[in-house]
This record gives C-alpha cells, sequence and structure tokens, in this order.
C-alpha cells in the first residue's frame, strides 16, 4: 500500500501538469502552494503570495463548492470542461461557477509556472516561441503590452493547442481561455490583489518583474502535455 509521502509526491507531480482536481463529491480542494511564501521575492512579496493563495484562491473554491451543493450533472464533470461547457450549468448558478471555477483553474496554473528562476525556455518549447512570435524577447515585449493594456481586472495568457502553436490573448476577471476550449500553457494575474501591496499602481514594473520568478521545466512540462491532450488547467 502506498505511504502517505508517495502519494503526495504523486499528487504534487500530477498537480505541476494541471491535474489537480481533487473532488469530494463533485467539490474542489485548494491545491497547497508548491513553495514557500518568499519563494518569488524580490519580484513577489510573501505577503502578497499568502494572501493571494490563502485568501483569494481559498475564496474561489469556498464559492465554487457552494454552487455545486445545489446538485446537478455539471458537478460530476472536471474542472477543464465545466469551463468549456458553461452554457449546460443551470442558468441560477451559471455566473458563480464562471467566476469561481475561473477563478479556481486560473490560480491553479498560476502557482506551478512560478518558483523558478525565469531565465530563458529552452528546447522545443524554445524554438515554438521563436516561430510563433520571432523571439522570446519578441513574446515578452508582446505580453507585458498585453497586461498593462488592460483595462480592469484580468488575466494575459499564452495558450497552446494540440499541434503545439502559441497565443497570446487577455481575458475580463476570471474568465479564461478554457471557455473557448483552449489550453494554457502559462499566464499572469493582473488583478490588483496580486501586486498592489508592493508595485500600488506599477502594473507594467510588476509584469517585467514576473519573468524572474518563471520555472521553464514546469513550462515546458505543460507544453508536451498539451500536445498529448493530457494538459487539463
Amino acid at each position: 500500500m502506498p505511504s502517505e509521502v508517495t502519494g503526495n509526491m504523486l499528487k504534487a507531480g500530477a498537480a505541476m501538469l494541471g491535474f489537480h482536481l481533487d473532488r469530494e463529491g463533485g467539490t474542489y480542494s485548494l491545491p497547497p502552494l508548491p513553495y514557500d511564501y518568499n519563494k518569488n521575492e524580490p519580484a513577489i512579496d510573501g505577503e502578497t503570495m499568502r494572501l493571494h493563495h490563502d485568501r483569494h484562491h481559498a475564496s474561489y473554491v469556498q464559492k465554487l463548492k457552494a454552487a455545486a451543493s445545489k446538485g446537478g450533472a455539471w458537478t460530476k464533470k472536471p474542472l477543464h470542461e465545466i469551463l468549456a461547457s458553461l452554457s449546460s450549468v443551470p442558468e441560477s448558478v451559471r455566473a458563480a461557477v464562471r467566476t469561481n471555477a475561473g477563478g479556481h483553474a486560473n490560480h491553479t496554473m498560476f502557482w506551478q509556472i512560478m518558483g523558478g528562476d525565469g531565465g530563458k525556455p529552452t528546447g522545443e518549447l524554445a524554438a515554438a516561441i521563436e516561430r510563433d512570435f520571432g523571439s522570446f524577447e519578441n513574446l515578452q515585449a508582446a505580453f507585458n503590452n498585453a497586461g498593462a493594456s488592460h483595462t480592469g481586472s484580468g488575466w494575459v495568457f499564452v495558450t497552446v493547442d494540440g499541434d503545439g502553436k502559441l497565443g497570446l490573448t487577455t481575458k475580463p476577471n476570471q474568465d479564461t481561455p478554457l471557455m473557448d476550449g483552449e489550453r494554457v500553457l502559462f499566464g499572469n494575474d493582473v488583478w490588483e490583489h496580486a501586486y498592489y501591496l508592493k508595485y500600488n499602481d506599477r502594473r507594467a514594473d510588476y509584469l517585467r518583474a514576473w519573468w524572474s520568478v518563471l520555472d521553464w521545466d514546469k513550462i515546458a512540462e505543460r507544453y508536451e502535455a498539451a500536445k498529448r491532450g493530457a494538459l487539463t488547467v
């Protein structure tokens, strides 16, 4: 019988690829932060990480549970399928599910891709970025501009399809490309709660600093999983 430690290691490995969908009766759990709160300093301060994970993400999970407690066939679907078929969610809870399932998926991805030392991608992912954006520097510039110019709360995402083709998009609030049947390679949260304690209204500074904490090994794993059809959130 597997030990508790082994079980936790397997869960952690699955979570890295976006498979963290612990379910009990159709509800979801808050995935643990995969590193210390201060791991992403100085780009992101530890207090922001604590509040962001323990308060904001936890709130999305709790509100999603509340919506799921009302029952319905949608509660039996995996998170990415719920988001891809919101029209099948009863209208009475659809807005709550859109916001809170989206927030849960977005933040689950967000924690996974950080905790690294920045730098640049290598190998097949680097080649895909050069093919689809011209260069890594072009991607950074386009991404930062999209995030800085986005009006109000939301996210900026790099998407990936089953052929490995990359795209760039922004979404308002807690919307996600998963709602369009796409997959997320990585993305950054441009809600004020993600950066305001340290950067105040300097969103552009936050966007530039954020690249220094990306974990390109984990992002490359997500890229390979997407091409296999195995990437969920």
